[in-house]
């Protein structure tokens, strides 16, 4: 089973070996969950702005069957930002699994119409 390729580009910032590490590695995890993932991206930002609550932030698009499932989030420190982001994604993708394993399991009636009519 080859893994998905994971994208990692930083705005207005250096990416450092240490900060590409740690992204592929929390990347992996996701992967793991779910083998069905095309993609991975992932956005590293630095903005500079007065509020430095919100100094750094990442976002993440990964792209699998169905809707893609993009998540951003914005914190003080960038790793921080990355841990949170990641459980988040985390927290999606159990969701939709759960969900579709609920459709799976409960399938509902198509009502077919005059199709379903024989002349």
């Amino acid at each position: 089973m080859t893994s998905a390729p994971i994208v990692v580009t930083g705005v207005h910032m250096d990416l450092t070996d240490a900060l590409k590490e740690t992204v592929r590695a929390k990347a992996e995890k996701l992967l793991r969950h779910n083998p069905r993932i095309v993609r991975v991206h992932v956005e590293l930002v630095h903005t500079r702005c007065s509020d430095h609550s919100r100094e750094f932030g990442a976002q993440i698009r990964l792209e699998l069957p169905g809707p893609d499932i993009v998540v951003r989030e914005e914190s003080d420190d960038l790793y921080k930002s990355i841990d949170i982001l990641v459980d988040k994604v985390d927290r999606q993708l159990r969701r939709r699994h759960r969900l579709d394993k609920e459709k799976r399991n409960h399938p509902h009636p198509t009502d077919l119409g005059e199709l379903g009519k024989a002349a």
